[in-house]
């Protein structure tokens, strides 16, 4: 069992940054599968990136070189650093956790956070 809460969220401008941070309480967040996912109005769940029970990162392409990944094994946290926002980043952003070892679609992932707002006004 793992439950999650993210934070971090709010009201940026184009071209503007946050970090979105999620806590977990799983006995067994050192070896899980992290990812965030993001959802805007009447559009399916969309993959942001992953990170691995080792710290290897994976983005999808829309984000890559804009948004960082990172975990803290020790604090049992995720974090998500997001650079030059742009208008298409508004959803609602989700982390989650997955038993997985290359979790991309969101029914591989087995724990969800309740998700946090993020809105880039242009």
């Amino acid at each position: 069992q793992a439950q999650l809460v993210e934070s971090g969220g709010g009201l940026v401008q184009v071209g503007g940054s946050l970090t979105l941070s999620c806590a977990a309480s799983a006995r067994t967040f050192s070896r899980l599968t992290l990812g965030w996912f993001r959802q805007a109005p009447d559009k399916e769940r969309e993959f942001v990136g992953r990170i691995s029970y080792i710290s290897v990162a994976y983005l999808a392409d829309s984000v890559k070189g804009r948004f960082t990944i990172s975990r803290n094994n020790g604090k049992n946290t995720l974090s998500l650093q997001m650079n030059n926002l742009k208008p298409e980043d508004t959803a609602v952003y989700y982390c989650a956790a997955s038993l997985g070892i290359i979790p991309t679609r969101p029914d591989e992932y087995n724990y969800w956070g309740q998700g946090t707002q993020v809105t880039v006004s242009s």
